[in-house]
């Protein structure tokens, strides 16, 4: 049996996995944020609850929205920020006494996908998070391509290509940078470029509402938000070419960008040529967790 959990800022989901991959049973509770310790304890608990449950023990593999840092042990980059500068997962391994395996949560939608889901079959499978931020893991062969600075995929904080003068040079990013493209293709984005047009906020739900009863305002940031996500993928596509992308968090579920960005892609490519399929994740909210379950 696989376990896996997927830890986020909000809330905390275990899965327990036949070796078939069938599930047996999950469970979710809040995060205890801020408490680095309870937040051990926490997740601890959930493994032991689907073991008591199953009665049987599994392997476990936890998907944390930051990274190990190769030169430190030492968590990084990590949005639940009292994970930072911590063993995170010695003290897992600790907590639970035997060998816990922890990945990027995009990481982990990627070996998902490439086991089970959308990517299935393909070589090199490209995940992207299109959610609050923007971020993205690389599986290679159904294994994570973790890199040697922990931070391959990290596409978000890498710069808007191709910028428009009315973009250059972009607003800051929680990274220290500015102009990345979490700033512009996350949900939060998108939610700010319809502030910027119209001087309202509305959430990204509410924009997408307006936009299925034609709402101008909303089809114009939304045709925006299109030019500059085929942008993006344009440069990851010039890096790393992959065999499939595959997209999950919020924005994924407006089903329109499978039919438009593609189109738009091949004006930023080399050579310009674009044909690899962009594709919803299989497991919708559930890749994240099952990929943490299939780090073993």
């Amino acid at each position: 049996m696989r376990i896996g959990i997927d830890m986020g800022g909000t809330k905390i989901e275990g899965i327990a996995l036949a070796d078939t991959g069938e599930e047996l049973i999950r469970k979710r509770i809040d995060t205890p944020r801020h408490d680095y310790d309870e937040t051990v304890n926490a997740i601890a608990g959930i493994v032991l609850d689907l073991e008591s449950e199953t009665k049987q023990k599994g392997t476990v593999g936890v998907g944390i929205p930051g990274a190990i840092s190769p030169q430190t042990g030492l968590v990084k980059n990590a949005n639940s920020t009292w994970l930072i500068g911590k063993h995170f997962d010695l003290d897992l391994e600790s907590a639970l006494k035997r060998e816990v395996r922890l990945a990027n949560d995009a990481n982990c939608l990627a070996v998902s996908e490439a086991v089970d889901g959308a990517g299935a079959g393909s070589k090199v499978v490209f995940a992207i998070i299109l959610g609050t931020g923007c971020g993205g893991g690389i599986a290679i062969d159904q294994e994570v391509h973790t890199g040697h600075q922990a931070i391959a995929g990290e596409w978000g904080h890498i710069s808007l290509g191709w910028m428009r003068p009315e973009e250059y040079p972009g607003t800051d990013c929680y990274c220290g940078q500015r102009g990345c493209l979490e700033t512009f293709i996350s949900g939060t984005g998108f939610e700010n470029e319809y502030e910027l047009q119209t001087g309202i906020h509305k959430n990204g739900r509410e924009i997408v509402e307006m936009l299925e009863h034609g709402d101008a305002a909303a089809e114009k940031v939304m045709q925006i938000y299109e030019n500059r996500l085929a942008r993006a993928i344009a440069t990851a596509t010039n890096c790393l070419d992959p065999d499939v992308l595959v997209l999950g968090g919020g924005i994924s579920n407006i089903s329109r960008i499978y039919k438009t960005v593609p189109q738009l892609v091949q004006q930023w490519t080399f050579g310009g040529e674009f044909s690899t399929p962009i594709l919803p994740a299989k497991h919708g909210d559930s890749s994240g967790v099952r990929g943490a379950a299939w780090l073993w």
